[in-house]
């Protein structure tokens, strides 16, 4: 991946800053050190947060593609920077449950820790405005987001990504309670995954931490108050480093 010329701020999100680039089918992604949660109604700056997320989204992204699942990235620009394709991003928040725990068990009569077999596939409709709600089927329809088609790929993409997720992090000491993801198509109409993997996405307890908040190494230690969140975040980079070969750098 050879080397670009930064352009123009295309989109700034909670985490993320997306540039264009003098590349038509580069983009570059600034990671943040901002810390949302509860639609950014609880905010913090948190120094080393945005390295940390995009050092281990690299190298989960390029996990995914060795495991032939497609992703959006190129290669690692700088340490908070990521090269990757350009998407037309479908606003829906797919969410893939584990283990009940969090908004779920506020939804459902159901105790947190329970395991879900099969894993549970939540779709949210991704707007602030409305509160990103739940989306039955018929509601996916009636917006008109995807076709039938694409909301089996999207269920099946998700599916494959918590296969290989899971026994990866289990392999190194975490249980992947829940995460989300999203989705985009590539100029070719691909269907891949896309923003970022990173404890930020990704719920995940330490398996050799009985104690239900010292076990915790995502972002439920920022929203729960329960400090840690950077140290956190860098054992799980720590770890993934372990297993993970370094990931590819623009030249």
């Amino acid at each position: 991946m050879t080397a670009t010329t930064l352009g123009s701020l295309l989109y700034e999100g909670k985490a993320k800053r997306v540039f264009a680039t003098d590349q038509s089918d580069v983009v570059a992604v600034e990671y943040k050190d901002d810390a949302t949660a509860f639609n950014a109604l609880k905010k913090a700056q948190l120094v080393g947060k945005g390295e940390l997320n995009c050092q281990i989204s690299a190298r989960l992204f390029e996990l995914l593609e060795r495991n032939g699942i497609p992703t959006h990235y190129r290669a690692l620009q700088k340490a908070n920077w990521m090269l990757v394709r350009p998407m037309r991003i479908v606003p829906v928040e797919v969410v893939v449950r584990n283990t009940a725990f969090g908004s779920l068990c506020k939804q459902m009569p159901i105790e947190p820790g329970t395991p879900l077999d099969p894993p549970l596939l939540d779709l949210y409709y991704k707007d602030d405005a409305y509160g990103d709600p739940l989306l039955t089927d018929a509601r996916l329809e009636r917006l008109a987001l995807l076709s039938a088609d694409q909301r089996r790929e999207m269920g099946r993409l998700a599916m494959a990504v918590n296969t290989c997720l899971r026994s990866f992090f289990a392999d190194i000491g975490l249980q992947l309670v829940d995460f989300k993801i999203e989705l985009g198509f590539s100029a070719e109409g691909e269907l891949v995954v896309a923003d970022e993997i990173s404890p930020d996405t990704c719920r995940l307890w330490d398996l050799k931490v009985g104690d239900s908040s010292d076990r915790i190494l995502d972002k439920d230690r920022f929203r729960q108050d329960l400090g840690g969140v950077v140290e956190a975040y860098g054992e799980v980079l720590k770890r993934v480093q372990g297993a993970c070969p370094p990931p590819r750098l623009c030249k």
